[in-house]
């Protein structure tokens, strides 16, 4: 179905900054939106935003020239080609782009055309967007993985590590299991509040306290796990991404909000060991940063049969980045952020490959999220199993647990619970 109309606007992500939203109406009528969300911990290879750095405007991070250029330049061309698949649209843009980091039309413009362009599909057809973006038989319900401690970049705290996550996979089904993780975040702010714990959230809406250490995070989601009813490790498992590319310095890791402490590669792997023999964590994301491709194999040699070790800033959800770090052996598992890499169509390639070589693929939001539920519909499609997409409140992140519980609702007898089958343990 042809493009009839291409509109974009300026809009705002969770954190008030400016981003791209993409109107489409495709020649039947069918017409939908789509809305690309912005990190603050990114990885250096990522596709590129295109902010207009003026600075008399949203401090320099407004998004006038990408609106601009979908509303003139893309949306002249886009109207008239004729297009036959999602495929055909994505690779319309990159081509219209003509960069290798998409830093001519940005990535935010690139990704918001992509997501309104298969919603519309989808409407077009009468069909879900999980099913738009990939057609099966059965599908599986993930794991929410909610991040209920933050700490790092995404909170004005004294944690180094980022994300403390909770994985509540003991469950029969995703409305079981978001149910048992919401009853622990809410055990975990009546704990943090009664140690006279500053309970206000940070960018992903976990709690943001200013602990003794970042062990006591550790300590406390316990404590927390066991106050809502649960065993942990047996019903709540524990996730974590400490975002160690933000702690490089100079080829060591500096724990640069605590005690300024510096460790090397190997230093921070028997850290990760020691955590995961004391706590039942079944997953470490960027446990290394990106550059660190050497101390990754060690981790991967030395904790890869023992948990999760998923790759992010390293890989940045890009298909050729993803094939070297599979024939290096770097980690077991991939995170995918559709922003990184700018279209719907390079994003299920990634995971295509990653999965196709026995790599899990954990589905990601970013730290400045939007009403956009376009991820919840990406990891029911690719039964990837498990899902992150913040904490238990804010709601451009409950927005996707509410459309994975539409989505589980609709589908009935026809999907199953990943359950803790679905981590590399």
């Amino acid at each position: 179905m042809e493009i009839k109309t291409l509109k974009a606007r300026e809009v705002l992500d969770s954190r008030g900054n400016p981003t791209v939203e993409v109107e489409i109406e495709l020649t039947d009528g069918a017409k939908a939106r789509g809305i690309s969300p912005s990190g603050a911990s990114t990885g250096e290879k990522e596709a590129v935003e295109l902010r207009d750095n003026d600075t008399k405007r949203y401090n320099g991070k407004g998004v006038e020239t990408a609106v601009n250029q979908l509303n003139q330049e893309v949306a002249l061309e886009a109207t008239a080609v004729r297009l036959e698949s999602q495929q055909d649209f994505d690779h319309f843009l990159i081509e219209l782009d003509g960069t290798e980091n998409k830093s001519r039309l940005g990535a935010n413009a690139i990704l918001a055309a992509s997501i309104a362009y298969a919603r519309a599909s989808a409407h077009s057809k009468g069909i879900p967007l999980y099913r738009q973006l990939i057609d099966r038989e059965g599908y599986i319900m993930p794991v929410p993985c909610m991040n209920v401690i933050n700490g790092g970049r995404h909170a004005d705290n004294n944690l180094d590590f980022q994300e403390f996550m909770i994985a509540p996979h003991n469950a029969p089904s995703f409305k079981e299991s978001i149910r048992m993780g919401e009853e622990v975040f809410h055990a975990l702010r009546t704990l943090l509040k009664s140690k006279g714990y500053y309970t206000g959230v940070g960018d992903e809406g976990g709690f943001a306290p200013n602990l003794k250490s970042n062990d006591e995070a550790m300590d406390v989601i316990l404590e927390a796990i066991h106050k809502a009813g649960y065993q942990p490790g047996n019903d709540i498992s524990v996730c974590i991404d400490p975002a160690t590319s933000e702690m490089w310095r100079n080829g060591r890791y500096v724990f640069y909000k605590s005690d300024q402490r510096s460790v090397s590669s190997e230093e921070l792997i028997a850290l990760w060991d020691k955590w995961i023999k004391q706590y039942p964590i079944v997953l470490i994301e960027d446990g290394l940063g990106e550059n660190d491709w050497q101390g990754w194999k060690k981790m991967t040699a030395a904790l890869g049969s023992k948990i999760e070790l998923v790759g992010d800033d390293i890989f940045c959800t890009n298909p050729a980045i993803i094939a070297e770090g599979i024939k290096e052996g770097i980690g077991n598992s991939v995170l995918i952020k559709l922003n990184q890499i700018g279209t719907i169509t390079e994003t299920l390639e990634a995971v295509r490959l990653a999965q196709e070589h026995n790599y899990n693929c954990f589905i990601s939001h970013r730290s400045g999220e939007t009403e956009d539920t376009t991820i919840a519909d990406l990891v029911v499609a690719t039964n990837a199993g498990h899902i992150k997409t913040g904490s238990g409140c804010r709601s451009e992140r409950i927005a996707k647990f509410n459309q994975l519980l539409r989505i589980e609702e609709e589908l009935g007898n026809n999907t199953s619970f990943a359950g803790l089958k679905t981590f590399k343990v």
